[in-house]
């Protein structure tokens, strides 16, 4: 496969970059690091190098301590896919100057006998689908009267390590944020809980759009040592701050399951405790069905075998199978159902694309950008959800209300250009295919479902994205 951009505060230099160069003469290429207490005037940052520490030998380091991201991160990292690079990024990838660096900064004129530290959280409260606000400066110091300090909201969507050590959130952050800080809604305000490590930018043509973030306190742990050589003493983190509630209490990951068929993937919806909805497109090899739905936190993930009791034609314009488990899936708990689609109302979409089988299924955050109706009832929805490769068959879920609004079909592809846009993308309504489940689940005939190849023109030109047709004219 090919590789993700990680748009690392790397020197302008470097091969690919995706920052501008700074102007000639310069100097090297600078991040702004928030701070993280004013009573010692200290500050974080993460960098391939420290700026006006790359140059000068082993003696600058006198005047920086900077720590190394460790195990605590490694361990979260498993070899699930293995990226290949080209031969530059390959080369560049060896450069031990090019690996990421969590640096502590002093800087004598933010101390304050009257200061104290930021208000902080540990990430081990997170929770995936959760608010997360985003706060760097793109490009380094260019024109920071315009981009210091830039906000960008998303959620939570994926989590791993120890005490979630490691974050992936569909903020849009972009190059020249490292180093900025991530912060969790909470009662008493924003607290910092994670730094901006990296923002992945495109996965060969396709746009990814999220971005990688590490622990607050798993850093402040691992540089315990060099802090305290510097007489900092940190402060106990609080252990847990009150979560946002997502989807309205109800939780989208216990509907949401892995199906594997043969070498392909894809996401599915739990109806029932033996029922699954997915796309046709991810179960057409015809290899044995395997289904692993999302586990809760403590529990380990079973996978159930299935078999696919129904999939749409080819010509058909719904992209639907059906599958039935071998068995029930232990303590399933129905989702609602919703019956109203709102235009620019608030929605997630769960799936396991971008990570694969690593990490459990992802959330994206988003709104229903479009609702298209034939005849007066919904049979297409647009979403700004991050959906990629992978996502096919995965719930959409009201943020709010935390009903199930479709399945995902597909994102969108310019042939003409080979680009892939996540952001834009088409789900088919849970109200087309509710009635159909409902006599399959009364009278277990699939013939149930035969009405999804026996659409009007008017549906067909929605989903091949045609001008529907009009009324003939009278001339």
């Amino acid at each position: 496969a090919a590789a993700p951009r990680w748009c690392s505060a790397t020197p302008p230099s470097s091969p690919r970059s995706c920052a501008p160069a700074p102007p000639p003469g310069s100097g090297p290429w600078r991040c702004r690091p928030p701070r993280c207490g004013r009573a010692r005037g200290s500050a974080w940052c993460c960098a391939a190098r420290p700026a006006g520490c790359g140059s000068s030998g082993r003696g600058c380091w006198r005047w920086c301590r900077a720590r190394r991201s460790g195990g605590r991160w490694s361990a979260g990292l498993g070899r699930a896919e293995r990226w290949r690079f080209g031969a530059e990024e390959e080369a560049a990838g060896t450069d031990p100057r090019a690996l990421p660096w969590f640096a502590w900064l002093r800087v004598p004129a933010l101390d304050a006998a009257e200061g104290g530290w930021a208000a902080r959280a540990s990430a081990g409260c997170l929770r995936k689908g959760q608010a997360l606000l985003a706060c760097g400066s793109p490009f380094g110091d260019v024109c920071p009267e315009l981009f210091l300090n830039t906000l960008s909201r998303g959620v939570v969507s994926n989590l791993a390590g120890e005490e979630n050590a490691l974050v992936l959130t569909d903020a849009r952050c972009l190059p020249g944020t490292e180093g900025g800080a991530a912060f969790v809604p909470s009662p008493a305000g924003p607290r910092a809980v994670a730094v901006i490590a990296a923002s992945l930018c495109w996965k060969g043509a396709e746009w990814v759009g999220l971005t990688l973030l590490c622990s607050l306190a798993a850093i402040l742990r691992s540089s315990a040592a060099v802090l305290g050589e510097a007489g900092i003493a940190v402060p106990p983190v609080p252990a847990w701050v009150a979560a946002v509630p997502a989807s309205g209490g109800r939780d989208p990951l216990g509907w949401t399951a892995l199906v594997e068929c043969g070498a392909t993937w894809g996401s599915g919806v739990l109806l029932a405790p033996r029922m699954l909805l997915t796309c046709r497109h991810v179960v057409e090899a015809r290899a044995p069905l395997r289904v692993t739905p999302a586990a809760g936190p403590g529990q380990d993930a079973g996978a159930l075998w299935g078999r696919v009791v129904f999939a749409t034609e080819e010509s058909s314009p719904f992209d639907v199978a059906v599958v039935e488990l071998e068995e029930s899936v232990p303590g399933f708990v129905p989702p609602c159902l919703a019956s109203t689609f709102l235009p620019g109302e608030e929605v997630s979409v769960v799936g396991f694309g971008a990570l694969g089988r690593a990490c459990g299924p992802s959330v994206t955050a988003g709104i229903l950008s479009a609702v298209l109706a034939v005849a007066g009832r919904p049979v297409m929805l647009q979403t700004t959800c991050a959906v990629h490769g992978g996502s096919s068959g995965g719930p959409l879920v009201s943020s709010r209300g935390g009903c199930l609004m479709g399945i995902v079909a597909s994102n969108t592809r310019d042939t003409g250009a080979g680009a892939t846009y996540p952001h834009l993308n088409f789900c088919i309504p849970i109200s087309v295919l509710q009635p159909l489940v409902a006599r399959y689940r009364r009278t277990g005939d699939p013939a149930a479902f035969a009405g999804l190849n026996r659409v009007g023109d008017g549906v067909r030109a929605a989903w091949q994205l045609q001008q529907r047709p009009g009324p003939p004219s009278k001339l």
